[in-house]
């Protein structure tokens, strides 16, 4: 099976450029494509993930994957998707997003001999001479088609209106298309859906300038069956950097999706095949929560190591009870098979305390201190401060932070210190 055949049957593909002439060119070549990402944030998100697996099957079928780290168009802002002007970041700033970013991309992708590269499209855009640049790439671009595209029409609507600092931005985009053609044979553009307006630019630039012919692959716009935005939860997004939403967590995020939506993600963002995914089509209830389970340690599995993806299945068996995950279910995960036994059942440290002395009363850093997770009052803040003391898998962000009724499931809520010592209260 083609590498677009096997996209379009995991749920990648939006739109195509030239259909039957990239099928023959992924066909008969070792393509090179490439996938931009705007460093406006140390970390990516689940948002972005498409993008990133989307590549990655690209290299697993024999493709070499380009991410591209805009440090050159992250100085100006992409308009698209977007209804008002991106806050301008500083070159420092910059350099250090694209280091994170590099290294959750890294669990991604095999950088290693060239399979795939990392470049910054700041090494050629930061030192354009305008003059020239409008004479020799400016002319081949009609601002009447440009204002006709989706993400300038909507930026023009808005009230803050279009910036002439943004209205480059396609032009820049078109631009790293043809560098990227022209110095390593990269012929092939993804990204979201909003992007197709600046990948059909770049194709017709590389097209005018090299005389070649350039592809396009656009993923659509990943929304969960509740028709909440992709990565977006009650607390904010999804982040891939585990010191910004920790593997536990990322692991419950997935384990909590919606029945409907299981199948899918399934596809999208694990690499187990089709026709094992195709048989959880029939599953419901409790035999579809196992499904679950195995789409979160997966999920978790591919962003932070196998590791993280053990202990957060052994987390939750703790929390909330035995998990079992049986050998015929999804055969192709790597999850350990058979029943996970709740952490109390394994000599886990706990305690009885009564309910109504301490919902809306005790001080979470409390609990840490007299459970002896910390060995003080002063150890138990320094930890909280440096974002490693958990409540149920959830960091706690204040010292001032009271244990609530929702923090309370089944009668037990977990505590957590560092990546290893975890302590239940357990309530009469």
């Amino acid at each position: 099976m083609s590498v677009l055949s096997v996209l379009k049957e995991r749920g990648f593909i939006d739109a195509v450029t030239h259909t039957e002439e990239l099928e023959d060119y992924l066909n008969n070549n070792r393509a090179t494509c490439y996938i931009g990402f705007d460093p406006t944030a140390s970390s990516l998100h689940v948002g972005g993930l498409v993008c990133i697996m989307a590549l990655a099957h690209m290299q697993r079928n024999g493709h070499r994957p380009i991410a591209l780290v805009g440090g050159g168009t992250g100085l100006i802002g992409d308009p698209s998707g977007k209804t008002e002007l991106r806050k301008i970041l500083t070159q420092e700033l910059l350099d250090e997003n694209k280091a994170g970013i590099q290294r959750q991309l890294e669990r991604f992708l095999d950088f290693s001999n060239d399979k795939a590269l990392l470049v910054d499209n700041a090494k050629w855009l930061t030192s354009l001479e305008y003059i020239p640049f409008l004479r020799d790439i400016g002319r081949y671009f009609s601002v009447n088609r440009m204002i006709k595209a989706e993400s300038y029409k909507a930026r023009m609507e808005s009230d803050d209106g279009l910036t002439f600092i943004e209205f480059n931005y396609m032009l820049l985009q078109a631009y790293d298309f043809m560098k990227l053609a022209k110095s390593h044979d990269c012929f092939l553009q993804m990204g979201g859906s909003d992007q197709w307006g600046n990948i059909v630019a770049g194709i017709d630039l590389v097209r005018r300038t090299l005389g070649k012919q350039a592809f396009g692959i656009t993923f659509p716009l990943i929304t969960t069956a509740s028709g909440i935005k992709m990565g977006k939860t009650h607390k904010g997004a999804v982040w891939l950097d585990p010191e910004r939403f920790s593997p536990y967590e990322y692991y419950q995020f997935w384990v909590n999706c919606d029945d409907a939506d299981v199948v899918r993600f399934l596809a999208l963002f694990t690499f187990l095949s089709m026709d094992e995914i195709e048989a959880v089509k029939s599953l419901e209830g409790a035999d579809l929560n196992k499904a679950k389970t195995i789409l979160a340690y997966e999920a978790t599995k591919i962003a932070h190591g196998e590791q993280e993806a053990l202990a957060s299945l052994k987390a939750t068996a703790s929390l909330f009870g035995g998990i079992e995950v049986p050998d015929a279910l999804l055969p192709g995960a790597t999850i350990p098979r058979g029943v996970h036994a709740p952490a109390s059942e394994q000599s886990v440290p706990s305690s009885l305390y009564n309910r109504e002395e301490v919902v809306g009363k005790v001080l979470v850093i409390d609990l840490l201190t007299e459970t002896k997770l910390c060995n003080s009052k002063s150890d138990a803040r320094r930890l909280v401060k440096q974002g490693g003391a958990y409540i149920n898998g959830e960091r706690i962000v204040g010292f001032d932070q009271i244990v609530l009724s929702a923090d309370i499931a089944g009668g037990e809520l977990l505590l957590r210190a560092g990546k290893k010592k975890y302590h239940k209260i357990i309530f009469d």
